[in-house]
């Protein structure tokens, strides 16, 4: 069975080395945990029904903690990576994990900021492999599905304030990292929430067209990955 994989990874508030905490005094789970395990159960139903894949019903959390268990996971994904806070042991582990044919879908974080924190990491990972914008002739967007439009994916905060932006992410990108065969390794998706999509696909207040563009990505991404 196949299952895509949840990165935990260290973050900005000492998570998980020290244990921070809510003004209410809660210990704060991480930020990998954003959307954790509804939008991951969502998702999974989704492969199982849109493609022939077949698909574990639950999600598997992997750590970069120098065991060989991440690389039993051809897939994985990471939300809120302008958050994260790679050490150079997670850094290169991720390294190797991606080389080895692993892939990497990052997900729901907004604005400049957000971006600087991720490339920061992502530079320990990769520092001699440049971040590019994914042209529209890219395989990845045309394995199952030809998605020739594509746009700003919100999330639940948009229930909130009615826009489909945060901070100043005002505009959708789709970019990657690609290896030296040209295959993506890391597909980047900034400035949107392709996580909420999901998770809130049966919410009445949340648009069609916005989880369906959320469902084909994933679906184009991981028959991507399996067949490249």
């Amino acid at each position: 069975e196949w299952t895509r994989a949840r990165l935990l990874y260290p973050d900005i508030t000492g998570f998980p080395k020290s244990t921070p905490r809510y003004n209410d005094g809660r210990a704060f789970p991480g930020y990998w945990t954003m959307d954790y395990p509804r939008s991951d159960r969502h998702l999974l139903a989704g492969v199982r029904r849109l493609t022939r894949i077949d698909t574990r019903s639950v999600e598997q959390v992997v750590e970069l903690d120098g065991t060989n268990e991440i690389y039993n996971w051809p897939a994985a994904y990471a939300v809120e990576v302008g958050h994260w806070q790679l050490g150079d042991e997670e850094a290169r582990q991720l390294r190797e994990y991606l080389l080895r044919g692993g892939f990497l879908m990052v997900d729901d974080f907004h604005g400049t900021q957000e971006w600087e924190i991720f490339v920061a990491g992502m530079s320990k990972v990769f520092p001699d492999r440049p971040i590019v914008d994914i042209p529209n002739n890219d395989p990845i967007f045309h394995t199952l599905y030809d998605i020739e439009e594509r746009f700003q994916v919100p999330g639940a905060l948009y229930f909130e304030t009615g826009r489909t932006y945060e901070k100043d992410g005002f505009e959708a990108k789709w970019r990657g990292v690609y290896d030296d065969q040209g295959r993506i390794m890391v597909a980047i998706c900034h400035n949107m929430d392709l996580g909420d999509a999901w998770e809130h696909s049966d919410e009445p207040r949340y648009k069609e067209k916005w989880a369906s563009l959320a469902y084909r990505i994933a679906m184009n991404y991981f028959i991507y990955d399996l067949t490249h």
